[in-house]
């Protein structure tokens, strides 16, 4: 019995594993989808584009929920230190996983489908004015953390959290990619620019991103409180 129970992961090394593998499947989906419609000439359009990070992201709410409250994300992640619901010691655990599972999403969509398109890098469209852009990235990962807080505070939003998780991320992607690349997500942007060089534009996807979520944190802070 004592072997057994030493062998039981730490709270923490679960939360790992579940951000790790979470934010994999995430990554892969988001960019994969991308990497495909380039290989396809963009035959499968932006439709396919929005429902692929959709579909990962609720199947990967519902498999990880309960174990690390589902993150996947760096800007979730600190949305979540700004509330409370996670301490600082924790930080690095949901960080290092999240980037080490979005590098190896990248590093899979490179043997297994391809380099098209950057491996699916986020990339804005500078036709709009910057400030336009880094407010939309803004608002659309506000967007995404309102509706996290919301399934939190509802405790499973009846059992649709993955679906109004993952539908917030597929929306954005589909109404508000074509002005800021609708990332929502540094881990996800970082990993395909890293690979690929093309690290341009992570200025925006580190700093916006972080901003929205943080905002909207500090928003809700008080209702948790309470």
């Amino acid at each position: 019995m004592q072997r057994a129970s030493s062998r039981k992961l730490t709270t923490n090394q679960r939360i790992f594993f579940a951000e790790l593998a979470g934010t994999f499947v995430v990554v892969l989906f988001a960019t994969g989808s991308v990497v495909i419609d380039a290989k396809m000439g963009g035959a499968l359009g932006l439709p396919f584009v929005a429902f692929a990070p959709f579909a990962g992201v609720a199947m990967m709410v519902y498999a990880f929920g309960k174990v690390s409250m589902a993150h996947f994300n760096p800007a979730v992640t600190i949305g979540f230190l700004v509330t409370g619901h996670i301490s600082r010691r924790q930080l690095p655990v949901y960080l290092g996983a999240e980037i080490t599972g979005a590098l190896l999403a990248s590093l899979a969509v490179l043997l297994a489908i391809g380099s098209e398109a950057n491996l699916g890098a986020n990339a804005p469209n500078y036709s709009f004015p910057i400030p336009l852009i880094f407010g939309i990235e803004m608002l659309v990962t506000g967007f995404l953390m309102a509706v996290i807080f919301a399934v939190v505070y509802t405790k499973g939003l009846r059992g649709f959290s993955g679906i109004a998780i993952g539908g917030m991320v597929g929306l954005d992607i589909f109404f508000f990619s074509f002005i800021s690349g609708a990332s929502m997500n540094p881990a996800r942007s970082l990993a395909p620019a890293l690979l690929s060089g093309a690290v341009g534009d992570l200025w925006l996807y580190w700093s916006a991103t972080f901003a929205g979520s943080s905002a909207v944190a500090l928003l809700c802070k008080k209702k948790f409180k309470r």
